[in-house]
């Protein structure tokens, strides 16, 4: 049978199964499509159909959250936690608190979190949970009181060596350490069951910078592949959140001309650059729970791209599905020669297929902002052996990291002078995650 009859018959299955979840449905079928040849072609992952398997989570955990607001009335809430795989290691993965969660999108980033965790080289598996809860508008009082609820939910199913949530979307260190909080008021005891805390109370250094430093080390690598470096490069970043504005602030340390940044009502541009002072006051509006207009040494143009602008780079650092073909298109016409992923699932699969078709490299999520996990694995660590290590120290070890992920992605994907990254990144994980589940038998 060809590929694309096996990805037909595959992918009927996974939809049948699961109506309704494009977004997760999008995630399968981008890894499938590279893999699914490989595991037919290995006895042991076929018999033990390891793809079948992996469009299962292991559960799916929803819970209801009630909480009152300031004026004392009853807030209901929605709630979930995905414990995708463990094959490879305790469940992983951040949580989440927006409107548009849903199982979908919490499948979706469960089934990417897995084989990026795979390709950290730590023993994790992947999860990720979060609520329909919008903290816009809210009173830090409210945000706290809604953390706790959620916490009193969550907190019978993880565990240092069961799942360890992090943070994500409108869940950064100050809700860590509520939602910390209401953990260990739980379970009777301080155990490293989240990771994102404070440096106070267990946090790693660095951890807040790690995804956005580590998309810029995976970029250097890249680059370097191909006898390159970042001086003097143009790069477009969408968002203003921890992995932009830190992705930002690294790539402008490195010499390279950072030349947006964005949030839903339009895009900052400086021709000649962002400073610093620009990329820590976007930093601070975010926040302050406000929006990036006016900002200095910028021009704001309300509804605008970032992939409107002539650059050598782009690095879509937003949410999934923010680049659409027409944007992947004036992105190619404007002159970029790479994409990587600051966030997971950036490109919809139109976008992603003209990427392809005018063949910039494009390295995926899974593998280019492996960061953020990398350094919450060493969070792990520390906790375990009670040693906190000196943010040099976590440094390093990000960049050993990331480099380590491009020379395995680079290895499966290589293809004379060039390398298909997401087609490597793909093989690389999947491999991974499929010699653990065979080892294991059928369970």
């Amino acid at each position: 049978m060809s590929r694309d009859a096996l990805l037909k018959t595959y992918m009927d299955m996974v939809e049948d199964r699961t109506e309704g979840q494009s977004e997760f449905h999008q995630a399968v079928r981008h890894v499938a499509g590279d893999v699914i040849t490989i595991e037919k072609a290995h006895k042991e992952y076929a018999a033990a159909k390891v793809l079948e398997r992996l469009a299962e989570p292991d559960r799916v955990i929803g819970f209801r959250v009630v909480w009152q607001d300031d004026a004392g009335e009853v807030q209901v809430n929605r709630g979930w936690r995905v414990q995708y795989s463990n094959a490879i290691g305790p469940y992983k993965g951040g949580l989440r608190f927006h409107p548009t969660v849903s199982p979908s999108v919490l499948k979706f980033l469960g089934f990417e979190q897995v084989f990026k965790n795979a390709l950290t080289g730590l023993p994790l598996g992947g999860g990720k949970g979060g609520s329909d809860f919008d903290p816009r508008g809210r009173s830090d009082r409210e945000i706290m009181r809604f953390c706790q609820a959620f916490m009193r939910q969550l907190a019978p199913y993880i565990g240092p060596d069961r799942d360890v949530p992090a943070g994500d979307i409108n869940v950064g260190s100050r809700e860590i350490g509520w939602l910390f909080g209401a953990y260990k008021a739980h379970a009777l005891e301080f155990t490293g069951a989240l990771t994102g805390k404070g440096p106070s109370f267990g946090g790693s250094e660095i951890r807040t910078e790690a995804t956005g430093y580590g998309l810029i080390y995976f970029l250097e690598a890249m680059l370097a592949e191909h006898g390159d470096d970042l001086e003097g490069k143009r790069i477009a970043i969408s968002g203003k959140g921890n992995v932009a504005t830190h992705a930002a602030e690294k790539a402008v340390a490195k010499g390279a001309k950072v030349i947006t940044l964005s949030d839903t009502s339009g895009t900052l541009t400086a021709e000649d650059g962002l400073t610093q002072d620009t990329i820590d006051w976007v930093r601070a509006r975010k926040a302050a729970g406000e929006d990036i207009a006016g900002a200095p040494h910028a021009e704001f143009a309300e509804s605008a791209s970032p992939w409107d602008q002539e650059v050598d780079i782009a690095l879509p650092c937003a949410t999934q599905n923010e680049m659409d073909a027409s944007m992947a298109r004036r992105l190619v016409d404007n002159g970029a020669r790479i994409v990587a992923e600051g966030a997971n699932m950036p490109l919809t699969s139109d976008a992603q297929q003209i990427i392809a078709d005018a063949g910039l490299l494009h390295a995926p999520g899974k593998a280019a902002n492996a960061g953020g996990v990398a350094v919450s694995g060493l969070e792990m660590s520390q906790n375990s052996h009670r040693r906190f290590a000196s943010r040099q120290e976590v440094d390093d070890a990000l960049k050993d990291i990331m480099r380590h992920i491009h020379a395995q992605v680079a290895e499966e994907g290589r293809q004379g002078n060039r390398v298909d990254y997401g087609r490597g990144a793909n093989i690389a994980a999947f491999r991974k995650v499929a010699d653990a589940i065979t080892a294991m038998g059928a369970i």
